[in-house]
């Protein structure tokens, strides 16, 4: 325990302790500035340079401004005596500042504080690295882009000089296995070459060497047959290597809500929490959904089995919107199976209406009938007939959907086996059939409908012989015109095609590529009945009456030329007819000499026998 302090009194001032010390201002190296003889500060070389380029900030702002200036007069018509614009970044004076250094300036810049120099120039400093940086890769480029103009003009020289191979070289890689890179190299030298044909030939080689040349390798390439790769190329002759490669990997999966029973907007995120990833599919369909991945099955999930959507590829959707059913209507879907086209008619029809589900081969018909109850349609007839025999059974139709049987060209990333099954002979056998199949379709629909009278034609085909050809021949024979499908998107249908000329409303046909659209190869052609009237039965019917009325006068006329006849007759007939009457029982009488003579003679006989049997005849 210490004394206590009285606080009454005042506390001793201590001081500095022996620890404690006074820090020195601070001192920064490089701020004095060094005085001139006059007593002026004078200038880094900094800051100079910094005031230099202020200067011409200050030029480069008013000579904008005057030209701004100039275009306002001229625009509007006013005076030079206008008062020029002010700038955001010009001076309060309009005078301009001359680039001489001037005492009064130099103060100014003197006076600056010392650490806003230091920041500028840290400033500067990195200004000018990235300035460097920069123009080293402006550099850079310029000296890629040269070399790649001189390797391009290399390559140019080299397919220039391109040279067929020759038949020994043929053979050879015929005797090994396909070289790849020798192929995509020989390919793109010879569509180089015929791009240009007439300067980048070899001489004395025709074009059709070259196009032989290309086919067979072509061929090598994407193991097609030689038929189909000329119709190929003859279809696309310059996009021939997009088509060719976008065969060679599937078409996004696409699936189709069912609105009958529920909506995409509910649909979508019930597969996300699926594990299904899935967005919605391009603008122009309003039920269709993309699936990107998947963890599970997509025909095995609840909403698969209670009928909530339907697999169903993308380009399969448009005939349908071509067809765009209404409700009430009797529609006609007559190649069905499996049933994805007809549910959405239904879809379409809210169920009401007749759905005729038709489809020729029996098999396929069960598919139908269990994805129709499956998706819950309830105004459907589902039927086993050949497509050809409909018109007999039932004629009245406001919409009929005709989804031919075809070589399936528009599909080889689904069924590789196109690539060499399919021939000449297939072909017009498949072209043969759509046309039936398409006369019985407009046969079966009824051109007095109110609200219909369409026909859709649609394949999966990419060739003419399938789609303009067939659609042609339904026109000169049938009383029907094309109508535009309500598709946005798509190729206008070929009216010139090699040596083949169409009707010119083929261009309201729809054409679907797998490398321009993503989508199948597909054709969708919509047609109107304007008369149910058949242009060639008429004239036979006619022809019929005219022959039968032409036969009944001959008849007539021959009758009556007997009945003269009868009463002038001639005596040769006469004498003539006598003499074959004569000649003819001359003849019977001898045939029946002849017979008797012969009965007597059996008879003779036996009696003979029945002599010797007895033992009347004995040898002596």
């Amino acid at each position: 325990m210490g004394r206590k302090r009285d606080p009454l009194d005042e506390r001793p001032k201590s001081g500095p302790g022996r620890k404690t010390k006074k820090q020195k201002p601070p001192t920064f190296a490089g701020t004095k500035f060094e005085e001139t003889e006059d007593g002026k500060k004078k200038l880094s070389h900094r800051q100079k340079d910094r005031l230099k380029k202020r200067l011409l900030k200050k030029e480069t702002k008013q000579q904008a401004g005057q030209k701004r200036k100039a275009k306002a007069v001229k625009e509007d018509g006013q005076s030079s005596k206008n008062k020029k614009p002010k700038l955001l970044f010009d001076s309060d004076d309009g005078e301009d500042d001359s680039p001489d250094l001037s005492s009064a300036e130099e103060e100014e810049v003197a006076e600056e504080e010392p650490g806003t120099d230091e920041a500028e120039e840290e400033e500067e400093e990195e200004d000018m690295e990235i300035e460097k940086a920069s123009k080293a890769l402006i550099k850079e480029q310029e000296e890629n882009e040269n070399m790649a103009k001189a390797e391009l003009m290399l390559n140019i020289q080299s397919q220039e000089k391109f040279v067929l191979p020759s038949g020994q070289e043929i053979e050879k890689e015929a005797n090994l296995p396909p070289d790849l890179a020798i192929l995509d190299n020989r390919i793109a030298h010879i569509r180089h070459v015929l791009a240009d044909f007439n300067s980048r030939r070899e001489p004395g080689r025709s074009r059709q060497e070259y196009n032989n040349q290309l086919i067979k390798d072509l061929c090598a390439r994407f193991t097609y047959n030689e038929y189909l790769m000329t119709k190929l190329l003859d279809l696309f002759p310059v996009e021939i290597m997009d088509f060719l490669e976008a065969n060679e990997y599937p078409r996004p999966v696409t699936i189709r809500t069912n609105t009958l029973k529920t909506r995409r907007r509910d649909l979508g995120p019930v597969l996300i929490d699926r594990g299904i990833n899935v967005e919605p599919m391009a603008r122009w369909s309003s039920v269709g959904l993309t699936v990107f991945d998947t963890k599970v099955p997509l025909g095995a999930t609840p909403e698969y089995l209670a009928g909530h959507y339907m697999l169903q590829g993308g380009a399969s959707f448009l005939p349908v919107m071509a067809l765009a059913p209404q409700e009430k209507e009797r529609v006609l879907d007559m190649c069905a199976a499996p049933g994805g086209k007809s549910s959405y008619i239904a879809a379409l029809m809210k169920n009401t209406g007749l759905l005729w589900s038709n489809d020729a081969n029996r098999e396929r018909c069960k598919a139908v009938v269990s994805n129709l109850h499956r998706l819950g349609v309830i105004n459907s007839v589902i039927t086993n007939y050949d497509g050809r025999a409909l018109p007999k059974v039932f004629h009245s139709f406001d919409r009929v959907l005709l989804d031919a049987p075809c070589s399936g060209t528009g599909v080889i990333s689904k069924d590789e086996a196109v690539k060499i099954s399919k021939d000449e002979k297939d072909i017009l056998r498949c072209s043969h059939l759509q046309k039936e199949l398409l006369l019985a379709a407009i046969d079966c629909c009824n051109a007095n409908s109110k609200t219909g009278g369409f026909v859709v034609y649609s394949t999966c085909s990419v060739l003419v012989e399938e789609n303009e050809w067939v659609i042609d021949f339904a026109l000169k024979k049938r009383n029907v015109k094309l109508v535009p499908c309500g598709l946005d998107f798509g190729k206008e249908g070929f009216v010139n095609f090699q040596q083949h000329r169409f009707h010119p409303s083929l261009k309201l046909t729809r054409r679907f590529y797998p490398h321009s659209h993503n989508l199948d190869g597909f054709f969708v052609a919509k047609l109107k009945k304007f008369s149910n009237k058949i242009p060639g039965a008429e004239s036979k019917e006619e022809k019929t009456k005219e022959t039968e009325e032409t036969e009944k006068q001959e008849n007539e006329s021959i009758k009556g030329d007997n009945a003269e006849g009868d009463s002038k007759v001639d005596e040769k007939q006469v004498t003539q007819s006598a003499n074959r009457q004569t000649k003819f029982s001359n003849g019977q009488q001898k045939k029946s000499d002849f017979n008797g003579q012969r009965k007597k003679f059996v008879g003779q006989k036996k009696k003979f026998i029945g002599q010797k049997k007895k033992g009347k005849f004995h040898k002596k």
